[in-house]
């Protein structure tokens, strides 16, 4: 079995390599992660610079590890289209520090990077930790190796994606496991004038983006709830963002711009097909010893 790991936090973060060494004993590890903290990126793709990457030291005896100058889903492309040759078998984002529950999911680079996995037909999961301090890992890795010996017995469908998130408690304090679906979490996010020169660096005027306290309804059954519950939440993702709900109901938009658009024959109004599989082919650029991959 060989599983791919990466994470948001960057290639040095604690919860990547306590990932990596309960992992080992089961299957072939691989690690390829951003070479920073990456928070927030969400399904971000590099597409107007080279990407460098570069094999690094471990911190984990035994593992192969790169690090990419890029973001959680570049470094995913990267390693599936470059990197790893053989067929991987299970791609795991984490561990990361801080929830990812509610509309978090849609910003978050470390679901992000389980997305872009998903897209490759693969069966994945994100994986965080619901503190910033005093984590503990143990029981988050231990679920993900779990799930990866059932995967490799063939009980589990080809192709998922589990965004998972755990208190941060040790096992004997939590008091259940639950499948849940996404809550309403969001932050209502402030603008900061920064530093220095009162937010002024002699040129311009700069600013901070910065998240309050998270806010949402805590309705039973959902990944919020669980947590405020002492439960570990698992979230069956897909990438099917339509509103089915919605769908009858919005036919009245079509029918008020096909009377007030004039002409609405195909002549005006132009069917746009968008190319398939953006952003999953690479072209590579050797230079001396640095290797560059351009994702187009």
């Amino acid at each position: 079995m060989k599983i791919l790991l990466t994470n948001d936090d960057g290639i040095a973060a604690p919860g990547l390599w306590a990932l990596a060494r309960e992992l080992r004993s089961i299957a072939e590890v691989v690690v390829v992660a951003p070479d920073r903290e990456q928070s927030g990126v969400g399904t971000s793709v590099t597409l107007h610079q080279p990407l460098r990457l570069r094999s690094v030291k471990p911190l984990v005896d035994g593992i192969e590890t790169y690090v990419v100058e890029g973001t959680p889903a570049d470094s995913v492309i990267i390693a599936l289209k470059m990197l790893l040759k053989d067929k991987i078998d299970l791609v795991i984002a984490g561990i990361n520090e801080g929830s990812n529950l509610g509309t978090d999911v849609l910003i978050s680079g470390t679901v992000g990077a389980a997305f872009q996995a998903y897209f490759h037909g693969l069966p994945t999961i994100a994986v965080s930790v619901a503190s910033f301090e005093d984590l503990h890992f143990e029981v988050a890795s231990r679920i993900c190796a779990i799930i990866a010996r059932q995967l490799a017995t063939g009980r589990l469908p080809r192709k998922f994606l589990l965004n998972i998130n755990l208190p941060n408690l040790p096992l004997e304090q939590l008091t259940g496991i639950e499948i849940t679906e996404l809550g309403e979490r969001s932050h209502t996010d402030a603008v900061k004038r920064g530093g220095i020169k009162a937010g002024h660096d002699g040129k311009r005027s700069y600013y901070w983006i910065e998240h309050s306290e998270p806010q949402g309804k805590e309705e039973k059954g959902t990944d919020v709830w669980a947590l405020r519950e002492k439960k570990i939440s698992i979230t069956p993702l897909h990438n099917d963002l339509t509103s089915h709900e919605d769908l009858e109901s919005m036919q009245w938009v079509r029918a008020l711009l096909s009377r007030e658009l004039p002409s609405s024959g195909p002549g005006v109004l132009r069917q746009i097909k968008l190319l398939p599989n953006w952003g999953r082919c690479l072209k590579y650029i050797g230079y001396r010893n640095t290797s560059f991959y351009l994702i187009c």
